[in-house]
């Protein structure tokens, strides 16, 4: 749990980082509809969520994430190594 905890913690930064609040119903904004993202910035977000949490997110897995919530629950599903 201590694990899943420090990942959200490196996560919320990332995404504050963007500017992208996670509070409330924000987190439920569309990336591209709704914050006005452009997909580069999209793919810088992903990589630094990459980096900063040493976790690969599989594109096909990705495709389906549009909002910060589901990249968040995306993120809590991949198994961690110790």
């Amino acid at each position: 749990m201590n694990q899943h905890y420090a990942q959200l913690k490196k996560a919320v930064e990332v995404f504050h980082s963007y500017g992208i609040s996670l509070s409330g119903q924000r987190k439920n904004d569309h990336f591209i509809q709704k914050l006005n993202m452009d997909p580069v910035f999209i793919n810088g977000l992903i990589f630094e969520l990459e980096y900063n949490l040493q976790v690969f997110l599989q594109d096909e897995m990705l495709g389906k994430a549009c909002t910060p919530k589901e990249v968040i629950q995306l993120l809590l599903t991949i198994p961690q190594d110790n």
